[in-house]
């Protein structure tokens, strides 16, 4: 490979952005290890995926189950400490192999996919670890619990369906400042007791940050637009 594809490839995007995330925390006045990346390889070929592989990381998110075994049961066993995550919208008829599957599932929204969840991690004794998705919003083409109910059912979650709410997760509009619909999921998550904010994309990740975020999600600033 030349040292011009080296310095195009999806690797060099990634360090890229590694880069600018760490600055993006000390600019925020936070540790550079509080937040962490998932690039988003939805759709992606392997091609553009490989790379970032090979340059360490280890973190994918996912917005369909079939489409993310296919990708990744050939190869999950030859990279050590691979972490998938689902971050796309989930149907309950899917939640046997989402609990099978993922390590992580951000997109818990509604009370049939809190049971179906619940029921499959009961069945198969494998618990990933569970975020809700708040239409921050309150968009309706978009999927998650509207912020006014985002207590009751966070609670329902836990104490219902005995499923941890480990984090939550946002996407907010595109028009428009993001800071005030990040703050408000960032206060959601204080008065729940929640630790992890899953919020900000390649767009609007910087200021995520500032606001608390802990992961990022990324993926076209890494891997180019699909």
């Amino acid at each position: 490979m030349s040292l011009v594809e080296t310095l195009n490839d999806s690797s060099a995007a990634y360090l890229r952005l590694m880069a600018r995330m760490h600055k993006g925390l000390v600019d925020a006045g936070r540790a550079p290890e509080s937040a962490f990346l998932t690039a988003v390889s939805k759709t992606q070929p392997w091609n553009v995926i490989l790379p970032v592989l090979q340059a360490g990381h280890r973190r994918f998110g996912e917005n369909r189950v079939q489409e993310a075994k296919e990708r990744w049961s050939p190869v999950r066993g030859d990279w050590p400490g691979l972490e998938l995550r689902l971050i796309g919208p989930l149907q309950s008829n899917k939640a046997e192999e989402a609990v099978g599957f993922f390590d992580v599932i951000e997109t818990v929204d509604r009370q049939k996919i809190a049971r179906a969840l619940a029921e499959e991690i009961q069945k198969q004794g494998r618990r990933p670890v569970t975020y809700v998705q708040v239409n921050i919003g309150e968009e309706d083409q978009k999927a998650g619990i509207l912020p006014a109910e985002a207590d009751g059912f966070i609670r329902e979650c836990r104490e219902v369906f005995g499923l941890e709410v480990a984090g939550l997760m946002c996407i907010p509009p595109v028009e428009g400042p993001r800071g005030p619909y990040f703050a408000l999921l960032r206060k959601i998550a204080q008065r729940n007791g929640v630790t992890h904010l899953s919020m900000g994309m390649s767009d609007d990740f910087e200021a995520a940050l500032a606001f608390g975020s802990n992961e990022i999600r990324v993926g076209s600033a890494i891997f180019g637009a699909r």
